[in-house]
């Protein structure tokens, strides 16, 4: 493990690219996917096409989609926006169907309620279906999360920079070390991610905090009086 130890600082550098090429493509992906599920999860006639599509597009093999874009839009295969925009579509294809489930899960009694006091379609999404929703989508995006972390390193092979370098440079040079390296700082950037986005979850959504905290599930009217407690 002396390669390690002489290479902290390399690792560190790759890790906080890695970190930036990963989260870009979480965060664009979730802003995609609730817009798509919305559409899937209103009108019936196209949620099938919706979600098949979109789930289809997690089929395409990471280094061959690397290779299509660039050829399709005209920009550097080695840019690193020609990563980020392939780990968006992965993104979009996991997250659609988490959105258009989630708002599936929202009691129907619910959304009649905020609509009996008053609330209009913008505002009862925002404030009550969508975060009734958010346990079901937080749950997608987690696994969206670990998939893009992983994924990132493929990028290498396109001559983008990130923790893949380590298991390339490792393999070539048949330092073992290098690649449990690259191996082990994905595994940490995965769980830290997934522990932010469960914290953040437990902040956007009390009510989630309160179930666990009581060892049961809340009804649906405890829950419709929490959202529209935290809405009003």
């Amino acid at each position: 493990m002396n390669w390690v130890g002489d290479n902290l600082d390399l690792i560190l550098g790759l890790t906080l690219v890695h970190l930036k090429q990963s989260a870009t493509p979480i965060v664009l992906g979730l802003l995609l996917s609730v817009p798509l599920g919305w559409v899937a999860w209103r009108y019936r006639l196209v949620r099938g096409p919706v979600i098949v599509l979109t789930g289809l597009l997690y089929t395409i093999p990471s280094l061959a989609l690397l290779i299509l874009l660039p050829a399709v839009f005209g920009y550097s295969a080695t840019d690193e926006p020609n990563l980020i925009i392939a780990l968006t579509i992965y993104a979009v294809a996991i997250l659609v169907r988490a959105v258009a489930d989630g708002l599936d899960s929202v009691d129907p009694d619910v959304r009649q309620a905020a609509t009996a006091m008053g609330y209009a379609a913008p505002r009862r999404f925002f404030t009550v279906e969508l975060p009734l929703a958010g346990p079901v989508i937080l749950a997608g995006l987690r696994v969206a999360a670990v998939s893009t972390i992983s994924l990132a390193t493929v990028g290498i092979l396109i001559g983008v920079e990130n923790l893949g370098y380590l298991f390339t440079n490792g393999l070539q040079r048949r330092i073992i070390a290098e690649v449990l390296a690259g191996v082990v700082a994905v595994v940490v950037i995965a769980l830290v991610i997934d522990v932010l986005l469960v914290l953040l979850g437990r902040m956007l959504m009390p009510w989630t905090r309160a179930t666990s905290a009581g060892g049961g599930a809340l009804s649906p009217s405890k829950a419709r009086r929490a959202v529209v407690r935290s809405a009003a």
